[in-house]
């Protein structure tokens, strides 16, 4: 933390829940939000920049979505505490997310004192939860579903490879994708 202040970055593609996070959390005395991004690539780009404490992070964004930026940060900037903030309570993406390492994960129907204490723990170093999302997961644990085929595989995809997979699956040609990510259409041929 600088100067006693929580430096945050808030990444949602949809501006009105960037307004309204902003809103809610500078009436905070210690905290201070520092950039917004509207996709997954620009919160990655926004966190080697800025170098916050927390970043609240959505995770359907376009371009790179929330899980894969998640991995990203985690791998370069330990020291920034991801919270994810998300309408998607699948227990895959909660597993997921924990597995990388991220502090929080809250639903968009969380309250606001929930965000607060998310933030709170996450600064000190624990991982807060909605009660749904602890709930999903103690059932998941008991039941101990076994992972899919399907987890597997994509589990054995580099960073690379997950990002062309998913601009794949948002439509982008290969062309398009090479030039977003500044590589050859080959290395992109190949990636896919």
């Amino acid at each position: 933390m600088k100067h006693n202040l929580i430096e945050i970055v808030i990444a949602d593609d949809h501006t009105i829940v960037r307004q309204g996070l902003r809103k809610l959390l500078e009436e905070e005395d210690d905290l201070k939000i520092t950039g917004e991004a509207m996709n997954g690539r620009e919160a990655v780009q926004k966190v080697q920049e800025l170098k916050p404490d927390i970043i609240i992070m959505d995770i359907a964004m376009p371009v790179l979505n929330g899980i894969e930026a998640a991995r990203q940060i985690k791998q370069s900037f330990l020291k920034t505490k991801i919270i994810i903030l998300s309408m998607h309570d699948h227990t895959r993406y909660i597993r997921e997310l924990l597995s990388i390492g991220v502090s929080g994960y809250l639903l968009k129907n969380a309250v606001s004192d929930d965000i607060i204490q998310a933030i709170k723990a996450a600064v000190k170093g624990e991982t807060f939860l909605s009660p749904s999302i602890s709930s999903r997961l103690i059932e998941d644990y008991v039941g101990m579903n076994q992972k899919t085929s399907q987890d597997e595989l994509y589990n054995t995809l580099t960073n690379r490879e997950r990002e062309v997979f998913q601009m794949m699956v948002e439509g982008y040609s290969t062309k398009k994708i090479s030039e977003m990510l500044c590589l050859s259409p080959s290395t992109i041929k190949s990636h896919r």
